[in-house]
């Protein structure tokens, strides 16, 4: 039986004919079903994904559901190719998927279950790929297309197996993003993980406003609840801070808006705050566009023009937002820099035109 692998490390039977069950490991009361996937390979590499940086998702998919999260193409992606090579029969493939083919990105959760076997396997090759000069400019990000603490984590606890994992590692550059309260609970093994290699955990909020965050963030932690946990990290002195991404155009990018987010941060000792502007890959508008119509429909015409030829937002704007933020990082006594795209973000050629901040 020969088989391929995806860039989110799933091997999946290429005989069309196969035809297996995805067993299911749990089930909520409100229809999230929770299917298990046996991975061969978790950590990505950048020939993999074309970013910068190895990556590594122990889930795909994600309970929190925000309306604007790139990361479904990744669910799409993978519903897509169990349904290719029979894993999936077509009305598995419709559950799986969703009637617009981005509902089920928060109802079918993929576990990738019994995964340190993989990740052993993966270090060996990131090692070889890596050499021990380059492992600090050359990160591992987790949850970088699903949050790593989201509820299911709860349970299965696969991010804190593999963090374990990772702190028996010298010399890593380790990168965490997630929305959840839930990362305070392995305060103990970050500060492990911390002491022999640089760590940053990015709690990622984008409003202190939490009638807004309900409105584009249906089902994440309230905004007071994940500063009390980017508290409880810092004051465990483990380097940890804000990233406010995305910023949305005309919602959340105003300097009052953007105040509030930095002396928030400053409050819950953040050592960092980091920012970047929304991106409306192709998989993301049929989510998003229709909650914007809903809650901000004075912005349809903005959005529709300033991202109808692109994903990124548009060069001056994106200009202009980095500028802002750099003199909020500097009034608030945060590192000055240009966030995110550092360390972990694709590197693509700017693109024309205009959206006003």
């Amino acid at each position: 039986m020969t088989g391929s692998r995806d860039q989110l490390g799933l091997t999946l039977s290429d005989h069309p004919r196969i035809r297996r069950s995805l067993p299911v490991l749990d089930e909520r009361l409100r229809g999230t079903k929770f299917v298990s996937l046996t991975p061969k390979s978790i950590l990505n590499s950048p020939q993999q994904t074309g970013v910068d940086f190895w990556s590594l998702n122990p889930y795909v998919g994600c309970e929190f559901g925000c309306s604007y999260c790139y990361a479904r193409y990744a669910h799409r992606y993978v519903v897509e190719r169990a349904h290719d090579t029979g894993t999936l029969s077509d009305g598995e493939f419709q559950e799986f998927r969703g009637p617009h083919g981005w509902e089920a990105f928060e109802r079918r959760i993929f576990v990738k279950d019994q995964l340190l076997g993989a990740l052993e396997a993966d270090l060996r090759r990131y090692y070889r790929s890596i050499g021990p000069s380059a492992r600090q400019s050359v990160p591992i990000v987790i949850g970088t297309a699903t949050d790593p603490y989201q509820p299911a984590e709860r349970r299965f606890r696969l991010t804190r197996l593999i963090l374990e994992r990772l702190a028996r590692c010298e010399g890593l550059n380790i990168g965490i993003i997630t929305k959840s309260p839930l990362v305070a609970r392995d305060r103990d093994v970050l500060r492990r993980l911390q002491d022999s290699n640089d760590l940053e955990v990015y709690v990622s909020l984008i409003s202190v406003d939490g009638a807004l965050i309900r409105k584009i963030e249906a089902r994440s932690p309230l905004p007071a609840v994940r500063l009390r946990a980017l508290q409880r990290l810092t004051a465990a002195g483990i380097n940890a801070g804000l990233i406010v991404a995305p910023v949305l155009p005309g919602i959340t990018d105003d300097l009052s808006h953007l105040e509030a987010l930095f002396g928030a941060a400053r409050g819950a000792g953040a050592r960092f705050v980091h920012a970047g502007p929304l991106r409306l890959y192709g998989a993301v508008r049929e989510r998003f566009l229709p909650v914007l119509g809903q809650h901000f429909p004075e912005l349809e015409e903005r959005y529709a023009r300033a991202y109808a030829r692109r994903s990124n937002a548009p060069r001056g704007y994106a200009t202009a937002l980095t500028r802002r933020i750099k003199r909020l990082q500097r009034r608030y006594g945060f590192p000055v820099n240009d966030g995110m795209q550092d360390r972990y973000e694709r590197r693509l050629s700017p693109t024309q035109g205009e959206l006003a901040l």
